[in-house]
């Protein structure tokens, strides 16, 4: 049995790929695809870049070494994901299963774990630590985050909450490894 057919009747017996579908189905109108996918686009990169750079040019030394950190998380992020990706080879939704839509065009080939999430999360938490009050902006920014990648058809949920587990273990341990920082101390 290869890779596909496993994942496929994993799938199958837990049910995921209905839950997938109903979520991609609701997310089908125009109004909700057009915001999913702004929301999408600006978790490719867009945002989290912005975001580093107004810590290291508005946020004094503390934002500096935030944007630091966020940035060697975010390519520990990408090897790791990257590395999950080529060794799980799991179809995204739409090639999987008949009824399913891509309402934005993949990245790259494969589904597990969601990329977007693992940086969504990974980020978040990273700069939350450094800035608790960003959490009012970037705890549901990443909860949306997450919602679109099964919304547009990309992830399975398992992909998305496989994710933020990884995500969170990131940013916990890269907290963890720098010195006077953490998400209870900040």
């Amino acid at each position: 049995m290869n890779a596909i057919e496993r994942w496929n009747r994993l799938e199958i017996r837990s049910g995921e790929w209905r839950l997938c579908l109903a979520a991609n189905r609701w997310g089908a109108r125009k109004a909700i695809v057009t915001f999913f996918r702004a929301i999408s686009r600006a978790g490719d990169g867009v945002f989290w870049y912005a975001l580093m750079g107004v810590l290291a040019l508005f946020g004094g030394s503390r934002g500096a070494q935030g944007a630091l950190h966020m940035a060697v998380v975010g390519i520990i992020a990408l090897l790791l994901y990257r590395s999950l990706k080529k060794h799980t080879r799991r179809p995204r939704p739409f090639r999987a299963h008949q009824g399913i839509v891509a309402h934005i065009p993949p990245l790259d080939e494969y589904s597990f774990p969601s990329g977007h999430t693992l940086h969504a999360v990974s980020f978040s938490l990273v700069a939350i630590a450094y800035f608790p009050l960003l959490a009012l902006l970037l705890v549901p920014f990443t909860l949306l985050v997450a919602a679109s990648r099964v919304i547009l058809g990309l992830h399975f949920p398992s992909d998305v909450l496989a994710a933020a587990v990884i995500g969170s273990g990131l940013a916990s341990v890269s907290l963890w490894v720098v010195p006077g920082v953490s998400l209870f101390l900040a």
